[in-house]
């Protein structure tokens, strides 16, 4: 009976604006930091009787301050309704108005990463996957080369000695490196510092992730045709990456 649930506004444990971001290949994320802990989920749809559901990508599941929910099978230039529900560890339940976001028009999309199995790469090897999943599962290792920050490889608790290793389509001159650490809301799974090992034996870093907030670009340059990447140190747990990618030219046979 309703009359059994407390039922407060959003706005009482979320202080900033509830902004969607992170459009990529029509999915979006709604980075949302709440003041308790709550279980949060977002309900969304083309209507205000919206029609699709979604949940924290935290693996642990549970109550917590920090949520990512992604949004998905979203349609390009369309407007779409959307409401956040929270509930904490007493049952009271948290509800924003309804709100709305735009997803941007259809783009031509350039995939320029190195690493990317459109563009002829293929990963090699890996540290293991949480849960065991397959490289185009979730949590797999495919997530962290397929140009969606809303999707990760995790590993299995691997921590420093996590790794992956791709081979690219061809030789090639590489000129900058790009790494988006993961991340648990209890401050494991985040790599602080990895290498990158190329096939020659040539070993080149460490190069330092201040946080897991966004996408590092490393300047470097060498040639390599596979590279393979070892975290050094980490928070520990199930660390892994949204996205990495190696950007630059490939060297002509």
């Amino acid at each position: 009976r309703l009359e059994n649930y407390t039922f407060r506004p959003i706005e009482d444990i979320v202080n900033r604006p509830l902004e969607v971001t992170g459009f990529a290949n029509g999915t979006a994320t709604l980075p949302i930091e709440t003041a308790i802990p709550v279980a949060c989920s977002v309900v969304y749809g083309t209507t205000t009787e919206f029609g699709q559901l979604s949940l924290d990508q935290d693996m642990a599941g549970g109550t917590h301050a920090i949520h990512s929910p992604l949004l998905t099978d979203l349609e390009p230039d369309t407007t779409y309704y959307f409401r956040v529900q929270g509930v904490d560890d007493n049952g009271v339940v948290y509800i924003s108005d309804v709100m709305t976001f735009t997803t941007p028009p259809a783009e031509e999309a350039v995939n320029d990463n190195l690493l990317s199995p459109e563009n002829g790469a293929e990963i090699i090897g890996y540290s293991s996957a949480y849960g065991g999943a397959d490289i185009d599962e979730r949590w797999g290792v495919g997530s962290a080369f397929d140009a969606n920050p809303g999707t990760a490889w995790s590993t299995a608790g691997d921590g420093d000695d996590a790794w992956v290793e791709v081979k690219l389509a061809q030789p090639s001159h590489i000129s900058r490196i790009e790494f988006w650490t993961r991340f648990m809301n209890d401050g494991t799974a985040r790599i602080l510092s990895f290498t990158v090992t190329t096939d020659s034996g040539e070993v080149y870093g460490p190069f330092e992730l201040p946080d897991a907030e966004q996408m590092y670009g490393f300047d470097v340059d060498f040639v390599a045709e596979s590279l393979r990447f070892d975290v050094v140190e980490s928070t520990g747990g199930n660390t892994g990456a949204a996205e990495i990618a190696a950007y630059g030219e490939p060297v002509s046979p």
